[in-house]
């Protein structure tokens, strides 16, 4: 089969940081679909990989942890799915990724397919979807519904991947008064569009930005990129008791003792961590994905397709990592097809 795979770690714009290669055809285990890819998205866990993590024993290692296609067969103890289903999942961060015709998932963190959506819309969704409900709803611990009417949240890279889809996530299913950070014109837009209440600049001072439209502090923040540059800053803009979590790297030690004055509690988000240990609740992730599906069909959220990158293959899937480097994307970037 088809694949996209590096052997050594390179920049992007090495011509052999990601290769054309073939591949035998996996087999499934029990709780395995064998899907066939039809389109695929790239998030920043593809370039960190990509970067940090050389394959082992020169062998091939395949990225990409978003993906839509057609169940091609079953393990035998599945009972979700059956062959010709439309499917969209994330995928697992310690098996290989989905940069290829033929790819395994667990049928736990996988979910229907949204109807109304092409093979690349639905591509954009899956990780950051789960990445941002598990975020909202059980990290930070939002309840859907009016119970939260008064409270704030922040969401730091609201033009993002996760960003464009938390911040939908909130306008329609919370109480949250959503304020979204951005720093161009165009991504500002992008998150007014996507439904945010207001709209602030991050490359300025967070807590200037808040009293410029009239927010004193906030009760939650979702901190998506650069959380060492912000976290002091958003230490002091959010409330007493309030909640703070985050999904990046900081590239600088978060010094917790900051947050004990106001008792703020500091949240992390990691949505392989399911998979990764098989927790008792794993199917969740395929529960949460039917909802994003059936919220999608009824118009209620809707894609975060940025870009469309053309066919998957390296050259294509090396720009998208480009791009994604750069911290210029709005939206997710997509490819389709082999």
């Amino acid at each position: 089969m088809k694949a996209v795979a590096y052997y050594q770690s390179l920049p992007a714009d090495h011509p052999e940081a990601l290769q054309d290669v073939q591949l035998s055809e996996p087999t499934p285990g029990a709780h395995d679909l064998l899907v066939e890819v039809r389109a695929i998205s790239v998030n920043p866990v593809d370039t960190k990989i990509r970067l940090g993590v050389a394959p082992e024993n020169g062998a091939a290692k395949v990225l990409g942890w978003d993906a839509t296609g057609i169940v091609k067969a079953v393990g035998s103890e599945v009972s979700l799915f059956q062959p010709g289903d439309r499917v969209f999942y994330a995928g697992a961060i310690d098996r290989a990724g989905a940069n290829s015709e033929l790819h395994l998932v667990d049928e736990r963190i996988v979910g229907h397919m949204p109807g109304s959506l092409s093979f690349a819309e639905a591509a954009a969704l899956p990780l950051t979807a789960i990445t941002a409900w598990e975020l909202l709803f059980e990290r930070l611990q939002v309840a859907e519904g009016s119970a939260d009417q008064g409270q704030s949240l922040l969401i730091v890279g609201a033009a993002g991947g996760v960003g464009s889809i938390l911040t939908q996530l909130a306008r329609c299913l919370t109480g949250l008064t959503v304020i979204g950070t951005a720093s161009r014109p165009e991504t500002q837009a992008w998150v007014r569009e996507l439904g945010a209440h207001h709209v602030i600049d991050h490359s300025k001072p967070l807590s200037e930005e808040l009293a410029r439209i009239g927010v004193g502090q906030v009760t939650h923040v979702a901190s998506l990129t650069q959380t060492d540059q912000h976290y002091a800053q958003l230490v002091e803009c959010l409330a007493p008791q309030g909640r703070l979590a985050l999904i990046d790297d900081p590239l600088q030690p978060l010094d917790v003792m900051q947050l004990k004055r106001k008792s703020l509690s500091l949240h992390w988000e990691l949505m392989f961590t399911r998979s990764l240990y098989q927790t008792a609740d794993m199917i969740e992730q395929h529960r949460l994905l039917e909802r994003v599906s059936d919220l999608v069909d009824a118009g209620v959220i809707k894609t975060t397709l940025g870009e469309h990158f053309g066919t998957i293959n390296a050259a294509n899937l090396r720009r998208a990592h480009a791009l994604l480097e750069s911290g210029k994307a709005k939206g997710k970037i997509v490819l389709e097809g082999f």
